[in-house]
């Protein structure tokens, strides 16, 4: 069943799978700041809110947050924003195609208890007739070689190859993740260069290493750093009393650019570059706590 809680514009959609108490229904307001619970089944008006498909990581901590409140039945938490009414109906949703995210977001007019309810019928399988057309009209930038390869695999199948199955060769075999131009052998003028694009870059620390610690060994390189007091925690695997000490640092240099998902989806696009950046950081080497 679902459960409405509502402060100001904001609504909170509360799926559980079963009624609330009294008390549990004080812990709920509590936690949303002292929004209201809405005792009717259904809400009247527009309003925009994330896409029924997708199950927000916000919700993930929420759902979390009531289950060590002792909140055993909550399955779902997402929030809603109430589009300001305007002087029709027609000019609200109007207004709401204006300001919505398609992609993250849908609209949803008189809520009710089958909000987050699912209707998909999967498609049917595609089967790709002609791939080259397909590389083209999909922007896959096969070369011929691996426009060659698919369809001699193809053949060895006995069978033609789905969609999803040409688009993921795309990305698995693409220059992003195997480096083909970037690391392969170069012949110019019928003779074969000593070195790759690749190592050309690797010659520059072989030749000067300077403060050099590692690079193009892990996705982030490490070069030595000044004699530092290191304020943290004293153990790391479990609570305990920060303490400073003289350590040896070295200082990590990465760049995360992630320009695409960026103009997909500025926000989150542009979060999965900073997550990158996190991440890579704290795998070089033998590993490494973020500090902020």
């Amino acid at each position: 069943m679902i459960v409405y809680f509502k402060k100001n514009q904001t609504v909170y959609v509360v799926e559980t799978q079963q009624g609330f108490t009294a008390e549990d229904s004080s812990k709920l307001v509590w936690l949303f700041s002292g929004a209201e619970q809405i005792t009717e089944e259904k809400l009247q008006g527009i309003f925009i809110g994330t896409r029924k498909e997708m199950l927000t990581p916000w919700s993930s901590n929420a759902v979390e947050i009531t289950q060590n409140m002792g909140l055993k039945n909550i399955q779902r938490i997402e929030t809603l924003e109430e589009v300001q009414v305007l002087s029709t109906a027609s000019d609200s949703m109007q207004y709401a195609r204006k300001i919505y995210n398609p992609m993250l977001q849908q609209i949803y007019q008189n809520p009710n208890q089958d909000i987050f309810k699912m209707d998909i019928q999967p498609e049917e399988i595609i089967y790709i007739n002609d791939i080259e057309e397909y590389n083209v009209k999909e922007g896959l930038a096969l070369n011929e070689e691996e426009i060659n390869y698919l369809n001699e695999l193809s053949a060895k199948l006995k069978r033609k190859l789905t969609d999803s199955e040409v688009f993921g060769f795309s990305q698995v075999n693409s220059e992003h993740c195997r480096h083909k131009i970037f690391n392969g052998t170069f012949i110019i003028d019928n003779q074969e260069k000593p070195y790759s694009l690749f190592e050309l870059i690797k010659q520059t620390s072989k030749d000067n290493p300077n403060y050099l610690v590692s690079a193009y060994k892990d996705n982030v390189a490490f070069i030595k750093g000044p004699l530092s007091q290191q304020f943290a925690p004293k153990t790391q695997d479990k609570p305990d009393f920060f303490e400073t000490k003289q350590k040896e640092t070295v200082i990590s240099l990465k760049a995360e650019t992630h320009n695409f998902p960026t103009t997909v989806e500025p926000f989150n696009g542009a979060a999965t570059g900073t997550g990158g950046e996190i991440r890579d950081r704290m795998a070089g080497g033998i590993g490494s706590i973020p500090m902020a």
